[in-house]
C-alpha cells in the first residue's frame, strides 16, 4: 500500500518537477534574464522595505479634480500611528521643476517615518497631474498646492489629521510654491481672521519671490535652505562682498526680509544681516523664521543627509513635536540605491529579453549574418577618423547651448507654459533640437568619409539594406521589447509602489493617453539621432584589430565627452567666478546630469543587438522607443489633458 502511494505522488509531482527544471533551464541559457531578474527582486524588495519604513506606513495613490475639469495626481504617505484618536500633522510636498512625486523620499519618507501624515503632489504639467490653464500656475494655484491644501483642510476622510497643523515643503520650483501658499493663505487668514490653513512651510532652493509684499502677507512659519553654491543665484537680489550676485544668505535681502517678517510680528527689532542656522520668533504664533544654507549644489540638494537633516529637524521645531527618530537617521538615500539596482536589473531585462525574442521562429528572420570588419584607419584615414570624432564631440558640446535657446523661439507655447498639442514637452524640445543636430552631422561626416576612403578601406553599406517587411518585424521587435519593459515596471509599480530610478534617471510608471500621444509627435525626430549613432558604433568603430572592448569604449567616450564638457565648462567658470558660464541656461544644462547615463549605454545597446542581429536598425529602434518615453515621462508637458 505505502509504495502504491508514493507511486502516486510521483506522477503527480512530476509534470511539476519538470516544469519547474524547464523554466530552470530556460533561464540558465539566458544568464541576462537571469540577473535582471535577480537585481529587481532585490530592488523591490529592498525599496519598498524601506519605503513602508518596515511596515510602519502606508502608502496610496490618489487624485482630487481642480479648477476647469483638471486633477492634482498625489501619493500619499499615512503613518500607521496617525488614527482619529491620534491625529497627526500633514506635510503636502511639491517636488521641483522636471520632478514627480516619486522623486522627493527625503521629503515624503523621512517625514512620515517621523509620524507625520506626508503628501506628495505631481505639480501641474508633471507626472500625472493635468496642466494647467493658469498663466502664472505657481501664483495661483501653486502647481496644485493650493487645492490639495483646501481638500485636507476640509475633507472628513482624513479623520486623522490634525488640521490646525498643516504644512508644505518642496525644493527649487516645489519651494516657490511653498512660498505662493504661504502668501495666499496668509492673506485669506487675515480677511477671515483667524490661523492660517498652512501652519508652516519649508523651502529649499528657492528664494526669488520671498519679497518684501510677499513675506509680509505670510502667517505661517517659514524656514529656508538656500544652497551656497546654487547656480541660479545670480538672479537673486544680494550683490555679494565683491559685486557679484551670489547665494550668501547672510546678506540677501530676500531672507533678510523673511526673517524682519516674523521679527515685524512680534514688535522685536529687525535686522540687516542674518544668522545662518539661528530660529527666529516663535512657532506658537506663526512667527517662526529659520535660514540656512546648506553647501551644496542646486541640483543636489535633494541627495544631501545635512540638508534633509535641518527640514526635519524644522518641522519638529514648528509642529511642537518631539521626534523619537533622529534627524540624521535617514534612510532615503539607501531607498535611492535599492530602487538603482532596480533600474539596472530592467537594464539588463532589455539585453536578456531581447536576445530571448530574437532565438523566436517569428523574428529569426531579421537577423542576417555580420559582415567583414573593415580595415583598421592608417595614415590620412586615421587622421579623418579622429577628426570626424572630434567634430562630434564639439558638435555635442557647444551646439546644445544654443539649440536650448532656439526651442524657446521656436516652441514659445510650450516655453511659456501655454497648453499646446505642438511639441508641449518644453525641456525636452531643447535636447530633441540638439540630437537632430548631432544626428544629422554624425550622417554627413559618415557618408562623406565613406566616398572619400569607403571603397579603400573595404567598407560596404551593405548593412544599411533592409527590405520593408523586415523593416516592419524590426520595428514590431522594438515595440515588443518595449511592451515587456513597461509590463515589468507597471507590476513592480502595482504591487510594492516603487519604480526604477536613481538619481536623475527613472522609468516611472507612465500615464498611456498623455505618453503615448505625444511620444509619437517625438520619436521619429529622435530616431534620426539613435539611427545615425548606431551607424557609427556599429559601421564606423568596428574594425579589423579592434577588440570588441576597445570598440565599445571609444563609442561610449564619443556619446559622452561633449556632454561631460558642458558640464566641465559650467562649473570651472563657476568655481572661478561665482557665477556659472551659461547663466539664462542653467536649468537646460542641468539636464545633462540625466544625459551623460543615457548617452554612455546606448553604444551599448547597439552594438549589443547587432552583434546578434546584424541588423543596425533593431538597437536604435529599441533604445529610442524606451529611452524617449522615460524622457517624456519625467518632463514637463503642457498639453491639453
Amino acid at each position: 500500500m505505502p509504495l502504491i502511494e508514493v507511486k502516486t505522488m510521483d506522477v503527480a509531482q512530476k509534470p511539476k518537477r519538470n516544469l519547474f527544471m524547464k523554466c530552470w533551464n530556460w533561464l540558465k541559457q539566458r544568464k541576462l534574464l537571469t540577473f535582471a531578474f535577480l537585481f529587481i527582486s532585490v530592488g523591490t524588495i529592498g525599496a519598498r522595505t524601506l519605503l513602508t519604513d518596515f511596515n510602519t506606513i502606508d502608502i496610496m495613490e490618489f487624485r482630487i479634480p481642480v479648477a476647469n475639469g483638471q486633477w492634482v495626481e498625489a501619493d500619499l504617505y499615512k503613518p500607521k500611528s496617525a488614527t482619529e484618536a491620534n491625529k497627526a500633522p500633514c506635510v503636502i510636498v511639491v517636488p521641483g521643476f522636471q520632478r514627480t512625486k516619486e522623486s522627493t523620499p527625503n521629503m515624503s519618507l523621512e517625514l512620515a517615518r517621523r509620524g507625520l501624515v506626508t503628501i506628495t503632489i505631481d505639480p501641474s504639467a508633471q507626472g500625472d497631474s493635468s496642466a494647467s490653464f493658469a498663466s502664472q500656475a505657481a501664483t495661483t494655484e501653486g502647481y496644485g498646492l493650493f487645492a490639495m491644501v483646501d481638500y485636507v483642510y476640509s475633507t472628513p476622510n482624513m479623520n486623522y489629521v490634525d488640521k490646525t497643523k498643516i504644512g508644505a515643503t518642496g525644493h527649487s520650483a516645489g519651494g516657490n510654491a511653498a512660498i505662493r501658499g504661504a502668501a495666499y493663505f496668509g492673506v485669506e487668514a487675515i480677511d477671515l481672521g483667524r490661523p492660517s490653513k498652512l501652519h508652516s512651510i519649508y523651502v529649499t532652493g528657492y528664494v526669488l519671490t520671498l519679497t518684501q509684499l510677499t513675506v509680509a502677507q505670510m502667517r505661517s512659519n517659514v524656514g529656508i535652505d538656500y544652497p551656497l553654491y546654487d547656480e541660479g543665484a545670480y538672479r537673486n537680489v544680494n550683490a555679494g562682498t565683491a559685486g557679484v550676485r551670489d547665494a550668501d544668505m547672510r546678506y540677501a535681502a530676500e531672507s533678510i526680509a523673511l526673517v524682519n517678517s516674523g521679527l515685524a510680528m512680534n514688535s522685536a527689532p529687525t535686522i540687516n544681516q542674518v544668522e545662518i542656522g539661528r530660529l527666529y520668533g516663535s512657532p506658537f504664533n506663526y512667527s517662526l523664521r529659520q535660514v540656512n544654507n546648506s553647501p551644496v549644489l542646486h541640483a543636489f540638494q535633494p541627495y544631501d543627509s545635512g540638508a534633509t537633516a535641518k527640514m526635519v529637524d524644522f518641522f519638529e521645531l514648528a509642529f511642537d513635536m518631539d521626534f523619537t527618530i533622529a534627524a540624521t537617521n535617514q534612510t532615503y538615500l539607501v531607498k535611492e540605491v535599492f530602487q538603482g539596482l532596480l533600474l539596472v536589473g530592467m537594464a539588463l531585462f532589455i539585453f536578456g529579453f531581447g536576445a530571448a525574442l530574437l532565438k523566436s521562429s517569428f523574428f529569426k528572420s531579421i537577423k542576417r549574418p555580420l559582415p567583414e570588419r573593415s580595415k583598421a584607419p592608417r595614415g590620412w584615414d586615421k587622421a579623418l577618423f579622429w577628426i570626424a570624432y572630434g567634430i562630434s564631440v564639439l558638435v555635442a558640446c557647444f551646439a546644445f547651448v544654443p539649440m536650448a535657446q532656439t526651442s524657446i523661439t521656436l516652441f514659445p507655447e510650450a516655453n511659456n507654459g501655454v497648453q499646446t498639442w505642438v511639441f508641449p514637452a518644453r525641456m525636452t524640445n531643447a535636447v530633441l533640437l540638439w540630437a537632430l543636430l548631432g544626428g544629422t552631422i554624425g550622417f554627413i561626416l559618415f557618408f562623406g568619409i565613406y566616398l572619400l576612403r569607403g571603397k579603400k578601406n573595404e567598407a560596404s553599406l551593405e548593412p544599411l539594406k533592409i527590405s520593408f517587411g523586415n523593416l516592419m518585424k524590426t520595428l514590431l521587435f522594438g515595440i515588443t521589447v518595449l511592451a515587456a519593459f513597461y509590463a515589468v515596471v507597471y507590476l513592480v509599480f502595482y504591487l510594492f509602489q516603487v519604480d526604477p530610478r536613481f538619481l536623475f534617471i527613472s522609468a516611472r510608471a507612465i500615464d498611456y493617453t498623455k505618453i503615448l500621444l505625444i511620444s509619437l509627435m517625438y520619436i521619429p525626430l529622435f530616431f534620426v539621432f539613435y539611427i545615425s549613432n548606431s551607424i557609427r558604433v556599429n559601421m564606423s568603430m568596428r574594425h579589423q584589430g579592434w577588440s570588441e572592448g576597445k570598440s565599445v569604449i571609444i563609442a561610449i567616450l564619443g556619446n559622452s565627452i561633449g556632454l561631460i564638457l558642458i558640464l566641465v565648462l559650467q562649473y570651472s567658470v563657476f568655481a572661478a567666478t561665482g557665477q556659472v558660464l551659461w547663466k539664462d541656461e542653467w536649468l537646460f544644462v542641468n539636464l545633462v546630469f540625466g544625459l551623460i547615463p543615457m548617452m554612455m549605454i546606448l553604444p551599448v545597446y547597439n552594438r549589443f543587438f547587432y552583434n546578434r542581429s546584424g541588423n543596425v536598425y533593431l538597437g536604435a529602434i529599441i533604445t529610442c522607443l524606451i529611452f524617449i518615453i522615460m524622457t517624456l515621462s519625467n518632463t514637463v508637458i503642457y498639453i491639453p489633458l
